[in-house]
């Protein structure tokens, strides 16, 4: 009888980041991720050496996903500025990639070295809305101001709770971002 495969690294890792995105840090436990793929816990040992090596991965599997990746796509599908900032919000914040960003968020408030990693990767985002918003605007402070509002909007749209009278939340949204990406 011929050896049962192994677990891929990768099947661990995306375990890991869809427990964070349930239940936050502590779901992020190698017996249930074991008993949540099928495996024994023991298989992992064969690729991490503990749990911190774990999720430093799913860092870097998260970064890779909602930053590079998607920085990637947008740049190499082109298209006008506001196309672009349109493309990187839907590929950033799709609902699958938001629930994980959330809890990276949430985990970032009690972990400085996640913090740190947070914050330049949000610095970069900024960075790439600065020069697509920069593009078309001309004062500094209205680019600025146009991309907070646009990354509050991105990030935040999870919390709004609000009815939109004649609209759904999503037509909302939408309406929101397209008046930041309307032209002066």
């Amino acid at each position: 009888m011929p050896p049962s495969p192994r677990t891929p690294r990768s099947r661990w890792i995306e375990a890991g980041l869809d427990a964070l995105a349930r239940g936050g840090l502590d779901a992020v436990r190698v017996e249930a991720l074991a008993a949540e793929i099928g495996v024994t816990k023991g298989g992992f040992y064969g690729y991490f050496d503990g749990r911190p090596a774990l999720l430093a991965e799913m860092l870097d599997e998260w970064e890779n996903r909602c930053t590079n990746d998607v920085l990637e796509q947008v740049e190499s599908e082109g298209g006008d500025p506001a196309d672009r900032v349109r493309r990187a919000g839907r590929l950033t914040f799709s609902d699958d990639l938001h629930r994980i960003d959330l809890a990276v968020r949430e985990w970032a408030r009690h972990d400085l070295s996640v913090a740190a990693r947070l914050r330049r990767i949000d610095n970069a985002r900024m960075d790439f809305l600065r020069a697509m918003f920069g593009s078309f605007i001309a004062d500094p402070d209205e680019v600025e101001a146009r991309c907070t509002l646009a990354f509050a909007l991105a990030i935040g749209r999870h919390f709004i709770a609000a009815d939109h009278p004649g609209r759904t939340k999503r037509e909302a949204i939408t309406l929101a971002g397209e008046l930041l990406l309307r032209k002066p």
